[in-house]
């Protein structure tokens, strides 16, 4: 099976975000950058079939020069080769990355196209239907579970309160949610492997965005909660409490 994944550079989890002077992006100065958690189940998913189908797998993403760190801790895991489209920063837009990324995917003939379901950074979730827009292909996001039999494939999706079966043609793009599998780790033979897979680099064609971030705000401050001692002759004032200031009754 020929097979890509699409992945994004993310923030680790763990770091505490800064707000940039122009209040439009993020201080990058001491950041820590992972590969996005989602696409690292869409990584584990590719290289489960073609250890079982045989096949390659390709990791492919859209930025400047410095994702490439990332780009080959997906190769560690035990992708066999990698492109990167070059772009000075990632889009806001979601479309206009999917877009690129559609264009790039178009002449690589896979079989399967996975990305994770979301980014953890911008949480749009749109990235697998939009490229799966963009090259008409069938597209399944939130996917737990995944079977491929010949040139089908059937698809477990998460959704609200429940399980929904799918059954699909390949080529196809998969959305890869938590569950679906568990990430491997990286061994230190493949990161020492990663690093000398060549990266191609293609040009990206980036459209006008149509969406553009305007500003970014931190949450408001939590407020400090309130312990009451006095038993149930404080349940006037909890009544009040919850009607006057949580306004939850």
């Amino acid at each position: 099976m020929n097979i890509a994944v699409c992945i994004k550079q993310t923030p680790d989890t763990t770091t505490r975000v800064k707000i940039a002077d122009n209040g439009k992006s993020i201080m990058e100065e001491g950041i820590s950058w992972i590969v996005n958690p989602y696409d690292e189940y869409a990584i584990e998913e590719a290289l489960q079939l073609t250890e079982k189908h045989g096949g390659e797998v390709t990791i492919i993403s859209l930025g400047p020069a410095g994702i490439e760190k990332t780009i080959r801790e997906a190769l560690a895991m035990g992708a066999h080769k990698a492109i990167r489209i070059h772009a000075d920063s990632i889009p806001a837009d979601p479309a206009v990355t999917a877009k690129a990324l559609a264009e790039t995917l178009k002449s690589g003939g896979y079989d399967l196209i996975f990305l994770g379901r979301q980014a953890v950074d911008d949480d749009h979730g749109q990235m697998p239907s939009l490229v799966a827009q963009g090259l008409h292909l069938p597209g399944v996001s939130m996917v737990v579970k995944l079977t491929i039999d010949g040139n089908k494939g059937t698809a477990l999706r998460e959704i609200e309160g429940g399980h929904e079966k799918v059954t699909f043609n390949l080529p196809a793009v998969i959305g890869a949610n938590r569950h679906l599998n568990v990430p491997r780790y990286r061994s230190l033979k493949g990161i020492m492997q990663a690093k000398k897979i060549p990266i191609e680099v293609k040009q990206a064609s980036l459209a006008a965005e149509k969406l553009l971030l305007e500003k970014m705000e931190y949450p408001p401050a939590k407020q400090s909660g309130k312990i009451f001692t006095t038993g149930v002759e404080a349940a006037p004032e909890v009544v009040r409490l919850l009607r006057e200031e949580a306004k939850v009754i």
